[in-house]
């Protein structure tokens, strides 16, 4: 598994904050894309998601998580659907394929690997979703993982 250091450049994103089963995942991005296509907005790239808790961790309707898609254009935020602007950060980034069940590990060792190389992990693992699970494989699944990061 290859680990990169990159900068995740500036974007404004539309995003739904959620509390619940992961299997919403699916319902929270079609709405985000509804909304955006809605306002005739571009999107500006693949969905992601940001996870500050695990099944590990939580029961399964304490899991909190945000969904969301790069755009461009002007919007507001209208019902679930929120927008914001994150900066540019810098992060450490492994690409996982196969199934989402198995994203858990590359997340391990992406910390793993942070912690080797003295890196302090700033902020919760983000998972950016480069292939369709409507249209690939499981086992072919491709999911970007990254941690944002600050050199020690």
């Amino acid at each position: 598994m290859e680990i990169k250091e990159k900068n995740m450049e500036k974007r404004q994103i539309a995003y739904i904050n959620y509390k619940g089963s992961y299997e919403e995942v699916p319902v929270l991005m079609g709405e985000i894309v509804g909304f955006l296509m809605a306002k005739g907005l571009q999107m500006m790239g693949p969905p992601f998601g940001v996870y500050y808790n695990s099944p590990e961790e939580v029961p399964v309707e304490e899991l909190q998580y945000e969904v969301g898609m790069p755009f461009a254009g002007d919007a507001k935020e209208e019902g679930r659907v929120k927008i914001k602007t994150e900066p540019e950060k810098l992060v450490i980034s492994t690409v996982y394929e196969g199934p989402y069940s198995g994203c858990g590990m590359a997340i391990g060792a992406l910390a793993e690997y942070a912690y080797k190389n003295d890196y302090e992990l700033i902020g919760p693992p983000v998972e950016t979703y480069i292939s369709d699970p409507n249209e690939t494989p499981e086992n072919e699944l491709i999911t970007e993982m990254c941690f944002p990061v600050v050199k020690k």
